[in-house]
């Protein structure tokens, strides 16, 4: 290997080859092939209990972005460690309950909400809505009133925040589509105040993600705070405090603050309301968990640039290609080769079709990579494109290795397409 680097956790080098907890990454690509999504179980367990220890003997629901990572396995894991979720779809609410996890722990955010996926939740019994918008709260209200139930509901404050994060996932600024300011937050929770079918039991925020200072969680938490009191003093009693999700994880040379440190100054500022505190990490608890096992294909020498073409491409990891976003790309066996400067790319027909630029390798052709970092926004961003079936993911366990989604096979892509009887049935007549 051509560098020393930050071993995510979970992973690790041992004379010279990368191991994903006691299982040589090599022998993981001769197994299952790749593309392939490799997972450490001992980094997402020691990752969620770090949040829990956070909190210290503070009343809390720690509800994970189901977004980040929706493997039914992964957040079968989490629900057996007493994680909530934290969902934007009906889609994913079917996969937390196909994966055993608790409903009441369920919070639901979005700005798009169907009346379909409305009466899931409500029928599943869910914590509470994340409600985002007036004609939201009008659209629950009319369908808890039809299935004659009560709906949670919570309002998300946009506190018009910097998170200073990439503009694509910033969520708090005012010109962001997320949440309400506070006057109109305050109409709604009046609103639901008076309904007999709407109960106003939590407040929330979420201002990006990928934040790798505590500044803008405590000046959201403040406007949070703020609002709590007015509401209280109006009579609207709430039971809990919602600060979203966001934190960091350390991709190249971020300084990110831990989850203790973090929580520990959310509290100075909230504790003496004596409320529940809920948060919503993702990326935080699985982003380093996973990586990305790729074969080299194609060496092209370029009159000004270097190719190593690989087996993956942007349909199975688009952070590069979507944020310019940085993960590590390291060798996965030592190499006596000599090192040169390459853009890493995939074989997919776009220039943007690539998983990292100017990346030192010592690499020849059928050589291993992995991109490492890659257990959130990875594989739930990945798609079909060019006709590529989607990877397998594998999940770790000590000596384990566990499957936990097939590869695609190439007739699955076109299993729900349809041929019309009338296409190619007749000669065209003149």
């Amino acid at each position: 290997m051509s560098h020393d680097h930050n071993m995510p956790d979970g992973f690790s080098v041992r004379e010279g080859s990368l191991f994903c907890e006691a299982v040589s990454a090599d022998s993981l690509a001769q197994r299952f092939a790749t593309p392939l999504y490799v997972y450490s179980q001992t980094a997402i367990t020691d990752a969620f209990a770090e949040w829990t220890e956070a909190f210290g003997g503070a009343e809390h629901l720690i509800c994970f972005a189901v977004k980040a990572n929706s493997n039914i396995a992964i957040l079968k894991l989490l629900a057996s460690l007493g994680s909530g979720f934290d969902i934007v779809s009906g889609g994913e609410l079917r996969r937390v309950l196909a994966a055993g996890g608790d409903a009441g722990k369920v919070v639901f955010s979005g700005v798009g909400k169907s009346a379909a996926e409305i009466e899931l939740a409500l029928t599943a019994g869910i914590r509470c809505f994340n409600v985002e918008s007036a004609s939201e709260l009008a659209l629950i209200e009319r369908i808890a009133r039809n299935l004659n139930k009560v709906a949670p509901i919570s309002i998300r404050l946009n506190p018009d925040v910097d998170a200073k994060t990439h503009p694509y996932i910033s969520t708090g600024l005012k010109e962001n589509k997320f949440g309400v300011d506070a006057e109109v937050a305050r109409a709604l929770y009046r609103t639901a105040h008076e309904s007999d079918v709407l109960l106003p039991v939590g407040i929330d925020c979420h201002i990006g993600s990928q934040l790798t200072e505590i500044e803008p969680f405590i000046d959201s938490v403040k406007h949070l705070k703020n609002l709590v009191l007015d509401l209280r003093s109006s009579g609207i009693e709430l039971q809990h405090i919602d600060i979203g999700g966001g934190l960091g994880i350390r991709y190249r040379d971020e300084e990110v603050p831990s989850a203790k440190v973090l929580i520990t100054s959310v509290r100075d500022q909230l504790d003496d309301l004596s409320m529940e505190l809920m948060i919503e990490p993702g990326r935080s608890i699985v982003g380093n968990a996973g990586a990305l096992l790729t074969r080299v294909m194609v060496i092209k020498e370029g009159e000004t640039k270097d190719f190593a073409v690989v087996d993956a491409a942007m349909n199975d990891l688009l952070r590069p290609a979507l944020y310019s976003a940085w993960q590590t790309i390291i060798e996965t066996a030592p190499s006596s080769v000599q090192t040169r400067v390459y853009d890493v790319v995939g074989p997919v027909c776009e220039t943007g079709d690539f998983l990292g630029k100017d990346r030192e390798l010592g690499i020849t052709e059928g050589d291993l990579l992995a991109v490492l970092g890659a257990g959130a926004y990875s594989f739930t961003m990945s798609s079909n494109y060019n006709s590529r079936p989607r990877a397998a993911e594998i999940l770790v366990s000590g000596t384990d290795a566990h499957v936990i989604r097939k590869r695609e096979r190439v007739e699955d892509l076109w299993a729900d397409e349809c041929l019309p009887e009338h296409i190619g049935s007749q000669a065209h007549d003149d």
